[in-house]
């Protein structure tokens, strides 16, 4: 299995935006992608990548947080993190083994 990756801060908050009323937590392919992501938005300075595993996971969208976090997969670094595609919970989960 491929790790991938969130934006975490030391706190433990997690990056997410707004997306019309829910959280969109852009999800990257490699430490890489997210560092190149991180370069181009000033508002992800202060966050740095982490490989997602179950137990993070369960974390950044537990199941009390029901329909209230959806993720996007950056596929370009550079562009606008909202143009990812998006992508439901149980498909992050299949992709970190839960």
């Amino acid at each position: 299995m491929k790790n991938i990756y969130a934006m975490r801060r030391a706190n433990g908050d997690w990056f997410a935006f707004d997306d019309h009323g829910r959280f969109l937590v852009p999800i990257f392919h490699n430490s890489r992608d997210a560092m190149i992501a991180r370069s181009h938005n000033v508002e992800m300075q202060v966050f740095k990548p982490v490989a997602l595993d179950a137990h993070l996971l369960k974390q950044l969208a537990p199941p009390s947080a029901g329909d209230v976090v959806n993720f996007c997969v950056v596929n370009d670094p550079v562009a606008k993190l909202s143009r990812g595609n998006s992508v439901d919970l149980a498909h992050i989960s299949s992709l970190v083994g839960t």
